[in-house]
């Protein structure tokens, strides 16, 4: 039997950054993780408001050393039609970068910093079992991958666990997540005509009107990875009994743009599929436990949110965390759930209204007030809890009331 004061589910961002905050508050924290790292993982782009966990976990010193791709902004493009949004003219204060790299070299390097904090990442190590004491401390049960078990006793737990979401099956707190199932074939891919495209410091997506986009994502490797997301039925024409690669090479071939840039490209890796990634819990804290990044809610790849939901929520956790293991209170449902599900909101209205095609109406118009431009900017760079602007405080309203100017305008 192993005691700490905090055990963390998932080595990935959302529990190294948590496992940090914690550690360096004065507590001890213990880390396991399912999987060997470096192991690979989706997600490979960043927004600037995730910067704000990293830099108080103390991990930006050791990210910037990695010489990762820098993300200035992001570009979505519809034909001929261009939308550029670039993070230094947001409306909000704060960074106006991130980056964009291979997630496991990403989500190793801060592996690497906990265990250098003192913080124990203990890997093959699969939580199978709690059982929570009526103090909210706990019992959990360990297997390694060669079947030895051990148990950690604990004073609360911290659920990283993302896709794993093992807090949620094993206390049934799943949840449909209300959005449609959507579908990914992607690979990484040599990039050689990068330079040519003048793009390498941002994500490129490519829309093919409401059906079907598309994300280029340039490492400063020089490989790009490029994904196909749209829903399932979609790709049905190219044959369910045609393989990946060549579902995945007519796809490149059938988009203008990937086309020409990526023909002839090697493929690192075959490419691969993923679907149904949406989902959601009924709450996000119990007693003893906290619920942060994907394993409390993730919505869609469009807006890259993934990472910066599960820094977030693993910042405020371990705030939370750390003030309830000095004796005081907690207000779990107002400081965490709601203010998560505060900014969980504003990213499901941007991605619905980029599945209904009401963003392409504002993203490719003619007319673009800079000073709206900026405020849908700093959405983009996920400072979705900023309510001095008008589209996260009344984001559905302030979508709506500009599609409306935009119509008036154009007729």
């Amino acid at each position: 039997m192993k005691h700490t004061d905090v055990l963390v589910i998932g080595a990935g961002p959302a529990g190294t950054v948590a496992a940090a905050i914690i550690k360096k508050a004065g507590f001890n924290v213990e880390i396991v993780e399912k999987t060997q790292f470096p192991r690979f993982v989706i997600g490979e782009s960043l927004l600037p408001r995730c910067l704000e966990g990293m830099e108080e976990a103390g991990f930006l010193p050791a990210l910037q050393a990695q010489g990762f791709q820098e993300k200035w902004g992001a570009k979505f493009v519809l034909g001929d039609k261009v939308c550029d949004f670039t993070f230094a003219d947001q409306h909000a204060k704060g960074y106006n970068y991130a980056w964009q790299m291979p997630r496991a070299d990403f989500d190793m390097t801060l592996a690497n910093e906990c265990e250098r904090m003192g913080i124990p990442v203990h890997y093959l190590s699969e939580l199978t079992a709690i059982e929570m004491n009526e103090d909210g401390s706990s019992i959990s049960t360990i297997q390694k991958e060669n079947g030895e078990t051990w148990q950690v006793h604990a004073k609360f737990i911290v659920d990283g666990s993302g896709y794993g979401r093992v807090i949620p099956r094993l206390f049934n707190l799943e949840m449909p997540p209300g959005l449609p199932t959507r579908k990914t074939i992607f690979c990484h891919m040599e990039d050689p005509k990068r330079m040519e495209m003048v793009e390498p410091n941002r994500i490129v997506v490519y829309a093919q009107d409401t059906d079907c986009w598309i994300w280029t994502i340039p490492f400063s490797t020089g490989i790009t990875s490029v994904g196909f997301v749209a829903d399932p039925s979609y790709f049905e024409p190219f044959g369910s009994d045609e393989d990946i690669r060549a579902k995945y090479l007519r796809l490149l071939e059938n988009d203008p743009n990937t086309a020409y840039r990526f023909k002839d490209a090697a493929m690192k890796f075959e490419p691969r599929i993923l679907q149904g990634w949406s989902a959601t819990s009924s709450s996000f804290y119990g007693k003893g436990y906290v619920l942060t990044g994907n394993v409390t809610e993730f919505l869609d790849p469009i807006f890259s949110s993934g990472v910066t939901l599960a820094t977030v929520s693993s910042q405020k956790a371990a705030h939370l965390v750390v003030k309830h293991l000095q004796g005081e209170q907690v207000d779990w449902e107002n400081d965490y759930m709601k203010f998560m599900e505060q900014g969980v909101d504003v990213f499901r209205t941007y991605v619905k209204a980029w599945y209904t095609g009401d963003l392409y109406k504002i993203f490719f118009a003619e007319y673009k007030d800079p000073l709206i431009k900026s405020q849908i900017c700093s959405v983009l760079a996920g400072y979705v809890w900023d309510d001095s602007n008008p589209f996260v405080k009344n984001h559905q309203k302030a979508i709506t009331s500009l599609i409306k100017f935009l119509e008036r305008e154009q007729s």
